[in-house]
Order: C-alpha cells, then structure tokens, then sequence
C-alpha cells in the first residue's frame, strides 16, 4: 500500500495542533493510502513541542521533530521531507488558514499521474494591504521569476518522491517551491479560498522582515532581472551624463554662457549617482551572499530530537543531532517514554 506524509513546519503553533491533527485523521480516513504525520517544531518558545510529544504518544503516525533554534519554515519543511518515508509528500502549514481538506482533492490528481500539484490561493481573507501586496509580488514573480507559479502564489503542495529524488542533490535553501516548479515537471493545480487567521490561534510570526528576505530570496534564486536593471541604470546615467557634458561644453563654446557655475546643482548629480552605485553594490552583494552560503555548505537545518513511535507500540525519543537526510530511520539511541494505551488516539 502506498503512504502519504504530511510534513507541518510548526512554529508557535500550540494552540491550533489538536484541531489540526482531528482534521488530518479524518482525511485519512477517507483515503485508502496508509498516512504518516510528521510535524517540525522550528524553535517554538511556546509549548508547540509539548503538545506534538502528547500527539506523538496518542498516534503511531505521528513524528515530531525539534530543531535546535528557529532556521525558517524553508528549512523546517526540509527536515520534514528528509525524513518523510512516503511515496508522496504533503506540505501544509499548521496554522488551518490553509484548509487541511484539500488533501482528498490533491491525492485525487496525484493518483491521475501528475508528481506536482499545487494548492493555489483563488481567493484569500487576509486584510486588504496584505493581499496587494502579496498579488503584486506573485504577479513580478511570476514575469520576471517563475511563470509556472499560480497568480496569488503558493505554499501548500504535494510532490511525489521522483521530484523529491530529482532535487535531492542540488542546494539551494533559499529556493522554496520555486525549484520545484524550476524542474519542469507538469503540475496540476487545486484552487481554494484561503482563511483569515482565527485569533485564537495566535498572531502571525510571518513578519516584515521576513517577508522583505523572502523577497529577496525570490528574485536572486529566479531571476537576473535585479542585476540587469542595475547594468541597464548604468548605462543609461552614462549615457545621460555624456549628453549633459556635451551640452554644457556646448553652450560654454558657442554661446558663451558660463553654465559651470552652481555648487547645488553639482551636488545633486553627485549625490543621485553616488546613491545609484550603492544600490548596485548592494544588488552585487546579494548575489555574491547567496554564492558564499551555497560554497560554505553549512546545514540548512540541525535536528535537536525526534519523538515517535515504535513497532512494538512504545514511544522513543531520540536525542540526536542531524543536519541532513538520514541515511536510516532508526534513531542513533533511544529512551522510554510513557506508552499509550491501545485505545488511546492522537485522533479522539
């Protein structure tokens, strides 16, 4: 029988888990694959772990991995897939914006043969600045980045194992879903209506900040676009300040106007092409970044510990440290926890 993973980047999560969890064993339920659950604690500070331990213990399924500090929800579905024995796997977040449902109408297009399909955004609730925002970005993405990449963009997915197997060897953890779709291999696509954040679940931890370093993460690992404007905005205030010296020697010669004179004007060019240069450097710079972070080679992630179950129905937790995927799936030593009863579920 074939398995499917569900891979859960979590990160102060605690309150919406349970629900979660409730959902996704109904959607295995409706399904004929066997399913493994396998949920990435990325540095919580609340107690997202506690809660996935509890999980963990109540259901056979369930694997909860712990990083040893925040490294982004990139790295953190990276684990979960390095880790994932399924013949597909199903990234979602834990956040229930993103309706865990879904799953029936993805497996449904993976069984048909396509090894990509993408849940995309067809309508969202988020607030209206949020959702401008957001539009605008995916729709330069998309032009100057990735074309294959739905208009309102997309974070939920399913990848069959020879995708996963085809990118197993190339690295690039800024890349996201766009190396996927990079790849080229067909993707089928699922529409829905993305949630508003309850608040009960807590507030967002997508920043700012982070979004700006998505942003620029995008475009570097995509496009030359960025790199191209700065030639182009080069040349052309090459080109303008060659035909402004023309003009002044110009008028200076034929016309005899001193048209030298005037130390603000002679500050302002200084300043806007002083400015210019500094923001090419700056695109120069993030390129070259991500060219030392790929030739460092440092580990997108490291494993703090692993809780799940064994055969024999007893709970392990695994203390380790792992930075890539693991060549076996049996942990490197192993303590007792609690054993659950046979009638226990992470699903009651």
């Amino acid at each position: 029988m074939k398995r499917v993973s569900i891979v859960v980047p979590v990160f102060h999560n605690a309150a919406s888990l349970p629900e979660l969890m409730r959902r996704f064993c109904q959607v295995a339920a409706r399904n004929e694959e066997e399913f493994e659950f396998i949920f990435v604690d990325d540095g919580s500070q609340d107690h997202s772990f506690r809660v996935l331990e509890t999980l963990a213990q109540r259901d056979p399924r369930v694997r909860a991995i712990r990083l040893t500090r925040n490294f982004g929800s990139n790295a953190a579905s990276a684990a979960g897939i390095a880790h994932a024995r399924g013949d597909c796997i199903v990234a979602i977040s834990a956040d229930l914006q993103d309706p865990p449902e879904l799953i029936d109408s993805m497996l449904e297009r993976w069984r048909e043969g396509y090894r990509v399909v993408l849940a995309a955004r067809q309508e969202r609730e988020d607030p209206w600045l949020t959702s401008v925002t957001s539009n605008l970005f995916w729709r330069l993405f998309r032009r100057f980045g990735v074309p294959t990449m739905p208009e309102q963009g997309c974070d939920y997915c399913l990848l069959d194992r020879v995708v996963l197997e085809t990118l197993k060897d190339t690295y690039e953890p800024r890349s996201g879903l766009g190396i996927v779709l990079w790849t080229g291999f067909e993707p089928a696509v699922v529409h829905y209506r993305r949630r508003r954040r309850e608040a009960h679940y807590g507030k967002s931890r997508w920043t700012f900040s982070k979004k700006l370093t998505y942003l620029i993460d995008s475009f570097v690992s995509f496009s030359h676009a960025p790199i191209r404007a700065a030639s182009l905005t080069g040349i052309l205030l090459a080109f303008v300040g060659m035909m402004y010296a023309f003009l002044l020697t110009a008028q200076k010669l034929f016309l005899g106007l001193d048209a030298f004179q005037g130390w603000a004007s002679l500050m302002v060019v200084v300043l806007v092409v002083s400015g210019v240069q500094l923001a090419m450097t700056g695109i120069l710079g993030e390129y070259m970044v991500r060219t030392l972070e790929s030739a460092r080679r440092r580990p997108p992630y490291i494993v703090d510990r692993i809780v799940e179950h064994r055969a024999d129905g007893s709970s392990a937790v695994a203390a380790e440290r792992q930075d890539e995927r693991p060549e076996s799936t049996e942990p490197a030593s192993t303590t007792q926890a609690r054993a659950p009863s046979s009638t226990e579920s992470a699903c009651d």
